[in-house]
């Protein structure tokens, strides 16, 4: 089973409906459409559900698209709900608690995250 969209660097026109999901592990699923120098990653948690803080070489742009998260950026933390963005600079020590409601992220990564494939 594909559980991936990978561009044959053919352009694309879909839905998140048509995207594989892949479960991640209880309580996350993640959907991927990978292009060569860009990657775009559907991330949808439970509630109350923890990511670990750490950071990675990737610079990411994360999209709030339901819910409402605890984000750990450095040193400081902030909450995050439905349309907020957030930048993370390449390096940057970032972590995420999910709070009270099921939690939808939409995260783009550059370059590709090859431990996501």
């Amino acid at each position: 089973m594909k559980t991936t969209y990978e561009s044959t660097m053919n352009p694309l026109h879909t839905d998140w409906s048509k995207i594989p999901v892949q479960q991640v592990e209880p309580g996350i699923e993640r959907q991927l459409v990978v292009g060569e120098k860009l990657m775009i990653c559907r991330l949808r948690f439970a509630p109350n559900l923890i990511t670990p803080a750490h950071d990675h070489p990737h610079e990411q742009i994360t999209i709030v698209e339901r819910g409402r998260v605890l984000f750990t950026i450095g040193d400081e933390q902030v909450v995050a709900k439905a349309g907020d963005v957030l930048h993370f600079p390449s390096g940057v020590w970032h972590g995420a608690t999910m709070l009270d409601e099921e939690v939808v992220l939409i995260d783009l990564f550059s370059p590709i995250r090859e431990d996501f494939l």
